[in-house]
């Protein structure tokens, strides 16, 4: 069956509607994973730097952008899930996946459960550690706070934690987009996203059994996941390439794209396309 390309490209799986973009061409699909509170649009520069030379995929993850959220009690184990279903959906049998953040979360829990699906990871901004009881009563307040006061306080000090000084204090239109992105998204998306993030378990333990080449990728600003995090995974997974991007912070496929789509880049380019 041939599928369908383009933008904002609904499809029914798993209870629930996703919308992604399916640009380029290519015989080894990447996917783009987004960080929490994000959607697939915070990929926009590697889908639009990509899209000409591979088949490039991004996707909103349930509840996020235009997806729907369904039934279900989100989970990283169902947003892993849902990867694998979109992947069946669109009869691809072996990808390479980039997960940022959250995104990261998900890729280390897809690839323990169904490694067989994955050609290469590259694992941006993220680690494997579960929450340490300090977070989880952070994100336990975070999910009260935005109950009562909603998401506008949230966005505001979220906004702050995944962008470099620097960046912040430059004229720039992504911060901006970015906090539209996030007051976007349904206070109920969020606060059981967050609550997700905070019972998701570790993936530390099972950093050995990763068997495929191995991107990570960090800003050497990054304050949620440090570069020691990034770090720590490289020195678990066999056959990973570390690449710290200077001056960037938690998103930094957005604050240092050159950077990050030229290490991104290097790296698919072993793979026959």
């Amino acid at each position: 069956m041939q599928q369908a390309t383009g933008s904002d490209i609904e499809i029914s799986l798993n209870g629930v509607v996703i919308s992604y973009d399916d640009l380029g061409n290519g015989a080894l699909p990447i996917i783009f994973i987004h960080g929490f509170p994000f959607d697939k649009s915070s990929w926009k520069p590697q889908m639009d730097f990509l899209k000409t030379t591979h088949r490039v995929i991004a996707y909103d993850i349930r509840g996020f952008g235009k997806s729907t959220v369904g039934d279900e009690k989100l989970s990283i184990t169902l947003f892993a899930d849902d990867l694998i279903h979109l992947m069946d959906m669109l009869q691809i049998s072996k990808a390479i996946v980039c997960g940022l953040s959250m995104g990261g979360y998900i890729l280390l829990n897809a690839i323990y459960r169904y490694p067989q699906r994955f050609a290469a990871i590259v694992l941006a901004g993220t680690q494997c550690g579960a929450d340490r009881p300090e977070a989880r009563s952070k994100r336990r307040k975070a999910i009260v706070d935005i109950e009562t006061d909603g998401l506008i306080d949230f966005a505001d000090n979220f906004i702050t934690s995944v962008f470099s000084e620097k960046f912040l204090m430059s004229e720039n239109e992504q911060t901006s987009e970015i906090k539209d992105t996030i007051l976007n998204t349904s206070v109920n998306t969020v606060t059981q996203t967050l609550n997700a993030l905070a019972i998701r378990w570790e993936t530390c333990s099972t950093l050995n059994e990763i068997n495929v080449p191995t991107l990570i990728l960090c800003g050497s600003k990054d304050v949620v996941t440090p570069p020691a995090k990034a770090k720590y995974l490289h020195t678990e997974i066999e056959n990973s390439v570390l690449q710290i991007i200077e001056s960037a912070g938690h998103l930094s496929n957005i604050e240092q794209p050159e950077k990050f789509n030229e290490h991104l880049f290097n790296f698919i380019s072993d793979f026959k396309n």
